[in-house]
């Protein structure tokens, strides 16, 4: 189910928020928003709600008999129970045929035949965030970093609470420990979340949504010129932007609703001066569980400068992974990996740190971007592609040909949007009430819907991980 559908805005949501508000006794509310949450997830596919439940149902279980012994042998033999049975679900959906047809390729090569059958397994949605989420409650407790759940009800809920089970904020379960406990609701709470998630919609929809076919069409041409390159380029790059943060101001909006306070997801990303600014600023919850449950435990900077950049490196590796059973997200990732390492090297300082500071963001933008394609060519042949159009050796070509002068002029405004413009952090929204803020959701909200009444709704982009 998606936010920008009928099904959810006009079903779900207000079924939900009735049920939690007015319908039920205090205590049976994680229950319900348990059983809400599986109905948002079953819409795509009922038979996948049992791995979302193996998967908590093993981590439940291994927090709670890591907290139940001080024995250091078996706390860790549970510890690892969970991270393998958490990886090894994520592992085979999401990378058993990339492995099987790497080794087949290779034993084709020394002349020895296919080894593995192609399984084509359909990737469960959000399988990604919901393993690194219910991971992070073993390791928590394993840490000392937060207590056992009151109950298995309440774990439930955390593990698959819907504003943010399929495509984030990851949420650890130390940050929201205490919040299953005791947490408050105030028409403050809930002002703040209907505003982050109507300004959410609103880019998913009225921003995201409009500048996708610019991308599309450059990311699918067979030769690209200069200007079409450059134009795909800039629109995917402010596609993902504004697709992602509009999914993560959603979800922050609607936890606000029910009280919960999510961490904060994005932080004008493209503005940053460096690539290390970026990671501060871009998807923090990955960057900040990445560093904590990963870079961290391989020695961090501790062991030295060399070992640092390894570390950074094989992090930054095996986050690109993450997104993806594809070559392109390993070098995107790896990519990534060797920019923070050269930084390091640096002092933390930017390629352009001789700059003055818009200069430093300019080219911070431009590596950036080159990730993107990347991160958004399907193969090393699509990279080059449009690597070939950026450079000019296809000539000038053409810009997004349905119409060429408005695409083009509204990727100008989206761009300087981000880049001057949206320097207020809209994560934090201070509730006022007043007529004039509710007229505006108000309208904002209606162009929103008639906007996929027209447009069909499109998924959005970190579904496919």
């Amino acid at each position: 189910m998606l936010f920008n559908s009928y099904e959810f805005l006009f079903f779900l949501l207000p079924l939900v928020l009735a049920g939690y508000y007015l319908l039920l006794p205090k205590g049976w509310r994680h229950g319900w928003l348990a059983l809400g949450s599986y109905v948002f997830y079953g819409w795509w596919d009922y038979r996948y709600c049992g791995l979302l439940f193996l998967a908590t149902g093993i981590d439940y279980l291994a927090g709670g008999r890591i907290a139940a012994t001080a024995d250091p042998a078996k706390r860790k033999r549970w510890l690892v129970l969970s991270i393998c049975c958490d990886m090894g679900m994520l592992g085979f959906f999401k990378y058993y045929d990339l492995g099987a047809g790497t080794a087949n390729a290779l034993a084709q090569w020394v002349g020895v035949g296919a080894l593995l059958p192609l399984l084509h397994l359909v990737l469960p949605v959000g399988i990604s965030f919901y393993t690194f989420q219910s991971m992070s409650y073993s390791i928590d407790i394993y840490r000392g970093h937060a207590r056992p759940a009151k109950n298995f009800i309440d774990y439930a809920c955390y593990v698959s609470l819907y504003p943010q089970l399929v495509a984030g904020p990851i949420v650890r379960y130390h940050e929201i420990d205490n919040q299953l406990r005791v947490r408050t609701h105030t028409w403050a709470k809930a002002g703040a979340g209907i505003v982050l998630f109507v300004l959410g919609l609103a880019k998913k929809v009225l921003l995201a949504d409009a500048v996708a076919p610019i991308a599309n069409w450059g990311f699918a041409q067979g030769a690209i010129g200069l200007v079409g390159a450059w134009t795909s380029l800039i629109a995917y790059t402010l596609q993902i932007y504004f697709d992602f943060s509009g999914y993560s101001d959603m979800a922050v909006g609607l936890g606000l609703m029910l009280g919960f306070k999510f961490p904060q997801n994005f932080n004008s990303p493209y503005k940053s001066a460096s690539i290390s600014e970026f990671w501060t600023r871009w998807h923090i919850s990955l960057s900040s569980w990445l560093r904590d449950y990963l870079y961290i435990p391989l020695g961090g900077n501790r062991r030295g400068p060399v070992r640092t950049y390894v570390n950074l490196f094989l992090t930054m590796l095996l986050g690109g992974l993450w997104h993806g059973a594809n070559w392109t997200f390993m070098l995107w990732g790896a990519y990534h990996g060797a920019l923070l390492a050269l930084e390091r090297m640096n002092g933390k300082k930017g390629f352009a740190w001789r700059l003055p500071h818009g200069g430093q963001v300019a080219f911070t933008f431009v590596l950036v971007m080159v990730g993107w394609i990347l991160f958004r060519a399907p193969t090393l042949t699509g990279f080059g592609r449009i690597v070939t159009g950026l450079v000019g050796a296809n000539g000038w070509g053409q810009a997004y040909p349905l119409a060429d002068a408005g695409a083009l002029n509204w990727i100008i405004w989206l761009f300087c949007f981000v880049l001057v413009f949206a320097s207020r952090n809209t994560w934090e929204i201070h509730w006022k009430p007043g007529w004039r803020l509710a007229l505006a959701l108000a309208v904002l909200f209606v162009v929103c819907v008639g906007t996929f009444l027209v447009n069909t709704s499109s998924p959005f982009l970190y579904f496919q991980f």
